[in-house]
């Protein structure tokens, strides 16, 4: 276990508040070295404590958010689903939960009719085999940050079927174009611009 001290914690701080900060900035703000702060920095990236990576603002993009809360009946299930869609490009954050549902994911989409899809197609996680019951929350407003980390790497558009084995080019719903597919595939239609 890490323990973080009251210099990591401003570290960090000023990190948040802008991750392109030099050493010599954060030092003059907390009153520290600049290779003070660099060993320290250097340190809790090695340690894995923090990560400094670029968020994409959901709010400026019109991305739509929901989540989604999944009872799984048993850990085998647990783990066909998280393989299942572990290179979904949808998929932001998935947390395990000690209640009556034992999965949560956020998830989001470019617009509302594939956020839809996401909640009832074949691609949703809630259609899955082994999910006992499932509720679906359409996020409204975001508060204190809008900044989420999409997994633009996952979204290459080149594979013929989605990470969880769904053909979008099978799908009614991408086929009355009331879903722009999936953006690992070919078959994914990028979103107009407002």
């Amino acid at each position: 276990m890490v323990n973080l001290d009251d210099r990591d914690r401003a570290i960090i701080t000023n990190l948040r508040n802008d991750g392109r900060m030099s050493y010599k900035d954060i030092g003059e703000n907390i009153g520290f070295t600049i290779m003070g702060v660099k060993r320290r920095f250097l340190k809790l990236v090695d340690e894995d404590t923090i990560n400094v990576a670029a968020t994409e603002n959901v709010n400026k993009l019109k991305y739509k958010l929901a989540l989604i809360l999944l009872e799984i009946e048993n850990q085998e299930t647990l783990q066909n689903v998280l393989e299942r869609f572990k290179g979904c490009p949808r998929a932001v954050y998935v947390f395990t939960l000690l209640s009556g549902y034992n999965l949560a994911v956020l998830t989001v989409a470019e617009d509302q009719d594939t956020l839809e899809s996401e909640s009832w197609e074949k691609c949703s996680w809630r259609s899955q085999v082994g999910i006992r019951r499932s509720e679906f929350y359409p996020i409204g407003e975001i508060y204190y940050s809008p900044f989420i980390p999409i997994r633009e790497e996952l979204m290459s558009g080149e594979a013929s079927t989605a990470p969880c084995g769904v053909n979008c080019e099978k799908c009614g719903r991408y086929d009355t174009g009331k879903c722009l597919g999936c953006p690992a595939t070919k078959y994914y239609r990028k979103r107009n611009k407002e």
